[in-house]
């Protein structure tokens, strides 16, 4: 089992609460392309705070729309580490991906860098997410969005991250022709789209539950 999936088992295991924080880009902030519905971090919540009944753990969301990992990096101490969060979870690479070949080696470096600093600095257990699948009509990030995937992978390999891969999740979903119904443009997800990034979280922190209001959610 991943080292950082037993710290979660272990922190879930104690009646002590635990700080959960979400950074990343405008997919983790939730802006606009929710329209008013729960993101993916408010589904965890719901899931966490009520269903099971932990409700004095804290959902921390610090991310930001248009956000890099350079971002997070250059303001990790106001992001991230004033909290000490237990468990932290990173989704970038939508915009970095922007910067094509020429960006994926500081891509890497930075990311590595955040991880390294989280878990000296806070001992939290890391989860790093890959962006979902977009559309072709984004032609710029579409032709470079699976080797910062590929980066993503990687890290979380080298730092020993647990790995939580939408791209990968998400094919299932194009392989079908729905794509569209889990986009609200060509980047970013819509309700649906939000509902099954929660779906693959909690399986993959073994918090599915087949009785669960938010397990049982819709997704085309």
């Amino acid at each position: 089992m991943n080292k950082e999936l037993e710290k979660i088992e272990a922190l879930l295991s104690r009646p002590d609460p635990i700080k959960w924080l979400f950074t990343g880009d405008s997919i983790t902030h939730g802006a606009l392309h929710t329209f008013g519905w729960r993101d993916y971090t408010e589904h965890f919540s719901e899931r966490i705070r009520y269903e099971m009944a932990r409700v004095r753990d804290v959902i921390l969301k610090t991310a930001i729309s248009g956000w890099r990992i350079k971002f997070i990096l250059d303001d990790l101490q106001w992001n991230v580490l004033q909290y000490q969060p237990h468990v932290v979870s990173i989704a970038v690479g939508m915009n970095d991906c922007n910067d094509g070949p020429d960006g994926l080696e500081s891509f890497q470096s930075q990311y590595l860098e955040v991880i390294d600093t989280i878990h000296k600095q806070t001992q939290a257990a890391v989860v790093v997410h890959t962006p979902p699948r977009i559309s072709a009509l984004d032609t710029i990030r579409s032709q470079h969005l699976p080797s910062y995937v590929d980066a993503i992978r990687r890290i979380a390999q080298k730092s020993g991250a647990l790995l939580i891969d939408d791209y990968e999740h998400w094919q299932a979903a194009e392989k079908r022709g729905v794509l569209a119904y889990w986009l609200s443009d060509a980047i970013h997800p819509n309700e649906c789209g939000h509902r099954a990034m929660a779906h693959l979280m909690l399986r993959k922190l073994n918090l599915w539950k087949d009785d669960s209001f938010v397990c049982r959610l819709f997704v085309p």
